[in-house]
């Protein structure tokens, strides 16, 4: 068992004047990261913050928030870090299914909660930015102690954070993770992508998601320098990693896809040594792309908050599959689930289904929602669905509940998009069920068009006619200016059948 804490203190005393973190221009050395750590533990314990407490923030990017994850850890509290554009209500529903005890937030999250009756938290409120009745001014952490404070009886078993799933529509899930969990997930992605003291790291998704969590834990528990983007765009992702000579990243593949359409005619980037895809299948395409103007090791990764990396793929070794998302990580095994429960054949699409040592400790409060998404083996049931070759390689089919049953029969979501996708004036497309009164359902298509050209819709019809299944045709094609997105970048597609017709 690990305790994070004790790793990055470790860091800090060997490279005291090292830059450990990077954001928004601004820099902490480890020595300063470590003090700021120290004095947030104490500013908590001294409040009244106990061991196994939870602790709720609507969670920016910033060195604070990352002082928090390593602050919580020191002292064996947990974290329920949640999206700070959530409304009110359901930031009260997850708060509650976390069993948030206290509260750090900005002066606008308690304005706002104001409105709608206040937030009923027991314990102590901190206010990140300013004043506000009833909060702790986040200023009093100077007056802390900067000397680390000492708690017995941490093993790393303690829950770290709540993840939340599912929680702005339906109830949420709390993912459980351990100090233990969060450790062996760095540790195997330090050793996989062969991060060293050396690498410059970039995390550039929001801290309330367990990948960018991540990206900052993997550097300052080994002394190399976390690199923090408060927000993403395409430009600012390209210039950071410029400027700040960043050497390693875990990229979604909504962020890579708008970054592949700015390197046209840009300046070489020549500081990244590693990049990896994750989150949603890249367009083959736009992999070229990024490989060509990056001159890198290119990965692609698939997995799920609940088990993290599952499988990867170095795509300039692994030129024979090229529309994989790889073999298994080392100690991770997958299997394909059919409806009945069966095993699958190989090239036989079902139900991805994994083990792995990485994966959560469960939904915390919903031990039996957490059982129910396991097979009679004790395999994770990920709601994926996908199939393996005969090599063991995983090929990723799309979302089960975004399967698409026109007529009883099943459409992959995934086979009607790389189709569209290879219409040139295309720059991103969702194919998704609507519904229809004959067959229940229908495949029906969001396109998204690249600036200055035009498409018409017989041309998609044709286009497809000549390259799909009779039951893949799209009955119904929408021309949008933008797709919507989560927080993470991917294509609500469960949402596009309301979208469209808004």
């Amino acid at each position: 068992m690990q305790r994070l804490s004790d790793l990055f203190y470790d860091s800090a005393a060997a490279n005291p004047d090292k830059p450990a973190i990077w954001c928004d221009g601004k820099v902490n050395t480890y020595r300063e990261l470590a003090e700021l750590v120290s004095r947030y533990a104490n500013l908590l314990l001294h409040n009244g913050v106990k061991y196994k407490d939870h602790l709720g923030i609507p969670m920016n990017n910033s060195i604070e928030s990352v002082a928090l994850i390593f602050a919580a850890a020191n002292i064996g509290a947990a974290i329920v870090p949640i999206n700070p554009t959530l409304p009110v209500a359901a930031a009260k529903t997850t708060f509650q299914a976390g069993d948030v005890k206290h509260l750090i937030a900005r002066k606008s999250f308690y304005e706002e909660c104001e409105k709608f009756g206040g937030i009923n938290i027991e314990g102590i409120c901190v206010c990140l930015d300013g004043t506000y009745p009833g909060t702790i001014p986040f200023s009093a952490v100077q007056a802390e102690s900067a000397e680390r404070p000492e708690i017995s009886g941490i093993n790393g078993d303690e829950t770290l954070i709540l993840t939340m799933t599912s929680g702005s529509t339906g109830t949420p899930k709390p993912i459980d993770l351990t100090q233990n969990n969060k450790y062996l997930r760095a540790i195997a992605h330090i050793r996989m992508y062969n991060i060293t003291t050396n690498d410059r790291v970039l995390a550039a998704t929001p801290l309330y998601h367990s990948l960018a969590e991540r990206l900052v834990i993997m550097p300052l528990i080994i002394g190399a320098t976390s690199i923090l983007l408060p927000r993403f765009t395409p430009e600012i992702w390209l210039n950071c990693v410029r400027e700040q000579q960043v050497t390693f990243t875990i990229a979604v593949s909504a962020q890579l896809a708008q970054v592949a359409e700015l390197l046209a005619g840009r300046p070489e980037v020549e500081s990244l040594r590693c990049i990896v895809s994750s989150s949603a299948l890249l367009e083959p395409l736009v992999r070229e792309k990024l490989i060509n103007k990056l001159h890198c090791d290119f990965h692609e990764m698939y997995g799920t908050s609940e088990t993290s990396t599952i499988t990867s793929i170095n795509f300039k070794e692994a030129l024979n599959k090229q529309t994989s998302v790889g073999g298994c990580i080392p100690g991770a095994q997958v299997q394909i689930l059919l409806a009945g429960g069966e095993i699958a054949g190989i090239n036989e699409i079902g139900e991805i289904a994994c083990q792995s040592p990485l994966i959560c400790n469960g939904y915390y409060g919903l031990e039996d929602v957490f059982n129910q998404a396991l097979a009679a083996d004790g395999y994770f049931k990920t709601g994926d669905l996908g199939y393996l070759d005969q090599d063991g390689y995983l090929y990723f089919s799309g979302r089960k509940k975004e399967l698409i049953i026109t007529g009883g029969i099943n459409v992959y979501p995934s086979d009607v998009e790389k189709c569209v996708l290879e219409m040139p004036a295309v720059s991103e497309c969702a194919a998704f069920a609507y519904p229809d009164q004959r067959l229940g359902e229908v495949v029906a298509l969001a396109v998204r068009l690249k600036p200055g050209l035009s498409l018409r819709e017989r041309m998609v019809q044709v286009h497809c006619a000549r390259n799909l299944a009779d039951f893949q045709q799209p009955h119904k094609i929408f021309f949008v200016d933008e797709l919507p997105r989560n927080a993470m970048g991917k294509i609500m597609k469960t949402k596009l059948a309301e979208y469209v017709r808004s």
